[in-house]
Protein backbone atom coordinates (compact mmCIF):
# COMPACT_ATOMS: atom_id res chain seq x y z
CA UNK A 1 0.00 0.00 0.00
CA UNK A 2 1.40 3.38 -1.05
CA UNK A 3 1.37 6.37 1.26
CA UNK A 4 0.50 9.87 0.10
CA UNK A 5 3.43 12.23 0.49
CA UNK A 6 2.39 15.70 1.64
CA UNK A 7 5.03 18.25 0.59
CA UNK A 8 6.27 20.79 3.13
CA UNK A 9 4.84 24.22 2.38
CA UNK A 10 8.29 25.85 2.28
CA UNK A 11 9.58 23.21 -0.20
CA UNK A 12 6.94 24.02 -2.86
CA UNK A 13 8.52 25.96 -5.74
CA UNK A 14 6.33 28.62 -7.34
CA UNK A 15 7.05 29.44 -10.98
CA UNK A 16 5.64 32.22 -13.11
CA UNK A 17 4.13 31.48 -16.52
CA UNK A 18 2.93 33.85 -19.22
CA UNK A 19 0.13 32.82 -21.61
CA UNK A 20 -0.80 34.62 -24.83
CA UNK A 21 -4.61 34.50 -25.20
CA UNK A 22 -4.58 35.65 -28.82
CA UNK A 23 -6.86 33.41 -30.95
CA UNK A 24 -7.28 30.93 -28.07
CA UNK A 25 -10.66 29.36 -27.26
CA UNK A 26 -11.94 30.68 -23.92
CA UNK A 27 -12.87 27.37 -22.28
CA UNK A 28 -9.77 25.45 -23.31
CA UNK A 29 -7.54 28.33 -22.21
CA UNK A 30 -9.32 28.64 -18.85
CA UNK A 31 -8.99 24.89 -18.19
CA UNK A 32 -5.22 24.93 -18.78
CA UNK A 33 -4.81 28.04 -16.60
CA UNK A 34 -6.90 26.54 -13.77
CA UNK A 35 -4.80 23.34 -13.84
CA UNK A 36 -1.55 25.32 -13.54
CA UNK A 37 -2.94 27.54 -10.75
CA UNK A 38 -4.09 24.42 -8.91
CA UNK A 39 -0.75 22.62 -9.42
CA UNK A 40 -2.23 19.61 -11.22
CA UNK A 41 0.64 19.65 -13.72
CA UNK A 42 3.14 18.78 -10.96
CA UNK A 43 4.03 15.46 -9.36
CA UNK A 44 3.74 17.09 -5.91
CA UNK A 45 0.02 17.94 -6.41
CA UNK A 46 -1.97 17.81 -3.19
CA UNK A 47 -5.70 18.62 -3.32
CA UNK A 48 -5.86 20.61 -0.07
CA UNK A 49 -2.62 22.62 -0.54
CA UNK A 50 -1.64 25.48 -2.81
CA UNK A 51 1.01 23.72 -4.93
CA UNK A 52 0.28 25.75 -8.07
CA UNK A 53 2.13 28.43 -9.98
CA UNK A 54 1.43 32.04 -10.96
CA UNK A 55 -0.12 32.69 -14.39
CA UNK A 56 0.03 35.95 -16.38
CA UNK A 57 -2.40 36.23 -19.30
CA UNK A 58 -1.68 38.81 -22.01
CA UNK A 59 -3.82 39.88 -25.00
CA UNK A 60 -7.03 39.12 -23.07
CA UNK A 61 -9.09 41.14 -25.55
CA UNK A 62 -8.21 38.69 -28.36
CA UNK A 63 -9.69 35.54 -26.80
CA UNK A 64 -12.34 33.88 -29.01
CA UNK A 65 -15.48 31.82 -28.55
CA UNK A 66 -17.04 29.52 -31.13
CA UNK A 67 -20.48 29.61 -32.69
CA UNK A 68 -22.83 32.45 -31.73
CA UNK A 69 -21.62 32.69 -28.14
CA UNK A 70 -20.39 36.26 -28.67
CA UNK A 71 -24.07 37.36 -28.97
CA UNK A 72 -25.70 34.64 -26.84
CA UNK A 73 -23.36 34.14 -23.85
CA UNK A 74 -24.54 36.36 -20.98
CA UNK A 75 -22.65 37.77 -18.00
CA UNK A 76 -24.80 38.79 -15.04
CA UNK A 77 -23.97 40.90 -12.02
CA UNK A 78 -26.12 42.35 -9.27
CA UNK A 79 -25.66 45.59 -7.34
CA UNK A 80 -27.43 44.19 -4.29
CA UNK A 81 -30.28 46.68 -4.63
CA UNK A 82 -33.81 45.73 -5.72
CA UNK A 83 -33.89 45.61 -9.51
CA UNK A 84 -30.10 45.86 -9.64
CA UNK A 85 -29.45 43.02 -12.10
CA UNK A 86 -27.20 44.01 -14.99
CA UNK A 87 -26.85 41.67 -17.98
CA UNK A 88 -24.20 41.93 -20.72
CA UNK A 89 -23.33 39.76 -23.71
CA UNK A 90 -19.83 38.41 -24.34
CA UNK A 91 -19.23 41.00 -27.08
CA UNK A 92 -20.28 43.94 -24.86
CA UNK A 93 -18.09 42.81 -21.95
CA UNK A 94 -15.16 42.19 -24.30
CA UNK A 95 -15.35 45.83 -25.43
CA UNK A 96 -15.72 47.15 -21.86
CA UNK A 97 -13.53 44.94 -19.59
CA UNK A 98 -11.95 42.05 -21.56
CA UNK A 99 -9.91 40.88 -18.54
CA UNK A 100 -13.08 39.97 -16.64
CA UNK A 101 -14.07 37.31 -19.22
CA UNK A 102 -10.97 35.20 -18.57
CA UNK A 103 -11.10 35.87 -14.82
CA UNK A 104 -14.71 34.64 -14.55
CA UNK A 105 -14.01 31.56 -16.67
CA UNK A 106 -10.99 30.54 -14.57
CA UNK A 107 -12.62 31.38 -11.24
CA UNK A 108 -15.51 29.05 -12.08
CA UNK A 109 -13.02 26.19 -12.48
CA UNK A 110 -11.34 26.69 -9.09
CA UNK A 111 -12.58 25.29 -5.75
CA UNK A 112 -15.38 27.25 -4.10
CA UNK A 113 -13.63 27.77 -0.74
CA UNK A 114 -10.76 29.70 0.86
CA UNK A 115 -8.21 27.68 -1.15
CA UNK A 116 -9.91 28.69 -4.41
CA UNK A 117 -9.94 32.36 -3.38
CA UNK A 118 -6.21 32.29 -2.59
CA UNK A 119 -5.45 30.48 -5.87
CA UNK A 120 -7.39 33.13 -7.80
CA UNK A 121 -5.04 35.85 -6.50
CA UNK A 122 -2.22 34.17 -8.45
CA UNK A 123 -3.92 34.92 -11.78
CA UNK A 124 -2.91 38.19 -13.48
CA UNK A 125 -4.82 39.18 -16.64
CA UNK A 126 -3.85 42.08 -18.93
CA UNK A 127 -5.02 43.54 -22.22
CA UNK A 128 -2.28 44.05 -24.77
CA UNK A 129 1.07 42.25 -24.99
CA UNK A 130 2.75 43.97 -22.00
CA UNK A 131 2.70 43.10 -18.29
CA UNK A 132 4.53 44.49 -15.22
CA UNK A 133 5.96 41.13 -14.06
CA UNK A 134 9.25 40.97 -16.00
CA UNK A 135 11.19 40.86 -12.71
CA UNK A 136 9.74 37.39 -12.00
CA UNK A 137 11.20 36.08 -15.30
CA UNK A 138 8.05 34.21 -16.39
CA UNK A 139 8.31 31.21 -18.70
CA UNK A 140 6.05 30.94 -21.76
CA UNK A 141 3.27 28.41 -21.32
CA UNK A 142 1.95 26.87 -24.54
CA UNK A 143 -1.71 25.94 -24.46
CA UNK A 144 -2.60 22.87 -26.50
CA UNK A 145 -5.65 23.63 -28.59
CA UNK A 146 -7.34 21.14 -30.87
CA UNK A 147 -7.73 22.41 -34.43
CA UNK A 148 -11.22 22.66 -35.83
CA UNK A 149 -14.41 24.40 -34.89
CA UNK A 150 -15.64 27.68 -36.35
CA UNK A 151 -14.53 31.08 -35.16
Amino acid sequence: MNKTIVPAIDSIEKKWYVVDAENQRLGRLATEIANVLRGKNKASYTPHLDTGDYVIVVNAEKVVVTGRKSEQKLYRRHSGRPGGMKVETFAQLQKRIPERIIEKAVKGMLPKNSLGRSLFTKLKVYTGPNHPHEAQQPETLTVNTIAGGNK
